[in-house]
């Protein structure tokens, strides 16, 4: 028997189907549902924000009450950061719901 002791016995499964399981697997996707949601409207809002402030930068510089005229350089790579970063996770989340059309169930 000392040889064996590495052998753990099998544990039987669970009935098919069970509600608490269903009700906890449904409670995890909606959580995962919900946290890619928060992650793409911040990614959005992220955008909108650092558009409207070279926008007003713009402005500023154009009236010619921009103090410091690099930082309107600055906030347009901010922008373009933030909009390659939207444009990245658009085109992985596409790419993720292609690949789960190809599953056969």
């Amino acid at each position: 028997m000392e040889g064996a002791a590495f052998i753990t016995p099998m544990m039987p499964w669970n009935s098919i189907g069970r509600q608490d399981e269903s009700q906890q697997y449904t409670a995890a996707v909606n959580a995962e549902a919900s946290l890619f949601r928060d992650i793409f409207k911040n990614t959005i809002n992220q955008v909108r924000d650092t558009q409207a402030d070279v926008e007003y930068k713009q402005y500023l510089l154009s009236t010619g009450q921009l103090d410091d005229a690099h930082s309107l350089p600055i906030a347009e790579a901010k922008a373009g950061l933030a909009l390659d970063v939207l444009i990245s996770l658009r085109n992985k989340t596409l790419d993720a719901y292609n690949e789960l059309i190809k599953i056969n169930v």
